[in-house]
């Protein structure tokens, strides 16, 4: 027995690194999985992966950006299962601009904040009323170590989408804490996925640098967020609502 048997888990940025890995891991606890994201290949190729193991998955395509798509993907894990029990809106970029606040691309900063910060939004305000259909679950949206402090990189667009994910995250936790579904963030320092590789450790000078920041000596892996986002979902966290889970290695000791 699974600790979600028969129930239904939304991952928005299903297709890789951290969404990838709690798609997988699930499934392996017995839901029915929605893996949600943009490229549709390598959703398709991680529902293969959990169907192969005796999963029940299927992939919707998503931009979690717009409402209409996000209405869409909420229809089809309802049509496909029956309602959604869980999400996990982990759909973010960081994006490839990185400059001070002065010469930022508004461009750039719009569509940061509107991946990040409306997409979880409008995640929570569709899935919200399909997951009180089934009497209740549970919500963990992305943050960031970078959503608790502030950033000298270039990247003020980033930490502010993400302090303002636990502020989203906090509102709606108290909006549903007497409704049955527990709603909380997670906050990882720097993992290793492709988003990560891409934008923080693109030669090996950089990848030492960050890895000099992590006290314990390594970046992270995505199991090691997948498996607090399953417990944050679980039973054994029902006392747990409007948290900022901080998973990074000790940098923010």
């Amino acid at each position: 027995m699974g600790r979600f048997d028969g129930k239904v888990a939304v991952i928005t940025g299903g297709n890789s690194g951290i969404g990838k890995a709690t798609a997988i891991q699930f499934a392996q606890e017995g839901a029915k999985v929605v893996v949600a994201a943009r490229r549709e290949d390598e959703g398709n190729a991680v529902v293969d992966a959990i169907k192969s193991s005796g999963g029940e998955a299927i992939f919707t395509s998503v931009d979690v950006s717009s409402s209409e798509e996000v209405q869409r993907m909420v229809a089809q894990s309802v049509e496909a299962f029956g309602g959604i029990d869980y999400a996990f809106n982990n759909a973010g970029m960081v994006g490839t601009h990185f400059a001070s606040i002065d010469q930022y691309d508004e461009t750039h900063w719009q569509r940061v904040m509107e991946v990040n910060v409306t997409g979880v939004f409008l995640c929570m305000k569709y899935q919200i009323p399909e997951i009180l259909k089934r009497g209740g679950g549970a919500i963990v949206n992305m943050a960031s170590v970078s959503g608790l402090r502030g950033s000298r990189g270039g990247a003020a667009v980033y930490a502010t989408s993400k302090h303002a994910v636990i502020g989203l995250t906090k509102s709606a936790a108290l909006e549903c804490a007497q409704k049955n579904i527990r709603i909380n963030s997670v906050c990882p320092a720097v993992i290793d996925t492709p988003m990560a590789q891409g934008a923080l450790m693109s030669d090996d000078e950089m990848k030492k640098q960050v890895i000099a920041m992590h006290p314990i000596g390594r970046i992270g892996e995505p199991e090691e967020v997948a498996s607090p986002v399953l417990w944050l979902c679980s039973d054994e966290a029902s006392f747990v609502t409007g948290h900022q889970m901080v998973i990074d290695g000790g940098l923010m000791a």
